[in-house]
């Protein structure tokens, strides 16, 4: 099982609307998907209430906190589901540490601008931290909002890479689709399917499980690691 959390200390980054296109993507892949909203704004659950009377398809949804990452909450709730998605609040270390705690991947989503990637610091400080709690946990930044036809995103990438913080090769645009798909209650691919709004959520979801996969395989790799030295 595997749980990729979408967190940052700023907001306005878009973390709302990604975990909601990313956890609608991976239900349209036939994925068993639990959708955690850590946001005290609820809206994951909103979106979900509404995609629920519009009688369309929906991951579970779930309201959880500051204690998701201990024994009997979240990995209780998460049996039986493929992936979880994680949809932080920014400005709530708690919740954050709690999810970093708990997540294989973390992804940070990233203004397009220097300015936005500068103002990261406290997220990529406190990921920096969980890894070396659970060196198993794969951190990696998104450039959101970027400009159509513009290589502002350029900025934000140089200056993530130069904090240590990967930044994944997917990039989400400003476009209109990605604002209208929540009231509708459907993820972007499926709201706006030839959009091309629709093929970043899919190129970046494609690219997450790569990711999930990868951070499975250092879990088990440092697992046995222990097991070792534990023989020893």
């Amino acid at each position: 099982m595997s749980i990729v959390a979408f967190c940052g200390q700023k907001g306005g980054t878009g973390k709302t609307t990604v975990a909601i296109s990313v956890a609608a993507e991976l239900l349209e892949r036939g994925m068993r998907v639990l959708l955690v909203d850590a946001d005290p704004q609820a809206s994951a659950r909103t979106w979900a209430d509404v995609a629920v009377e519009a009688e369309r398809p929906v991951p579970v949804v779930v309201a959880m906190g500051a204690r998701m990452h201990t024994p009997g909450q979240l990995d209780d709730l998460m049996k039986g589901y493929d992936v979880t998605v994680i949809d932080c609040p920014p400005s709530n270390g708690d919740v954050q540490r709690s999810a970093l705690m708990v997540c294989t991947l973390a992804v940070i989503p990233c203004g397009p601008s220097a300015l936005d990637a500068w103002a990261l610091a406290e997220s990529v400080e406190q990921a920096t931290k969980a890894q070396a709690v659970r060196p198993e946990l794969v951190v990696a930044a998104l450039i959101t909002r970027k400009v159509v036809g513009t290589t502002i995103g350029e900025g934000a990438r140089a200056a993530m890479s130069k904090s240590g913080v990967r930044v994944l090769r997917s990039e989400l645009c400003a476009r209109i689709a990605y604002q209208e798909a929540p009231a509708a209650g459907l993820g972007v691919a499926q709201y706006a399917p030839s959009d091309q709004a629709a093929l970043e959520v899919r190129t970046l979801v494609t690219e997450i499980l790569e990711e999930l996969d990868h951070g499975k395989k250092a879990h088990h790799r440092a697992k046995k690691a222990t097991a070792v030295r534990r023989a020893r």
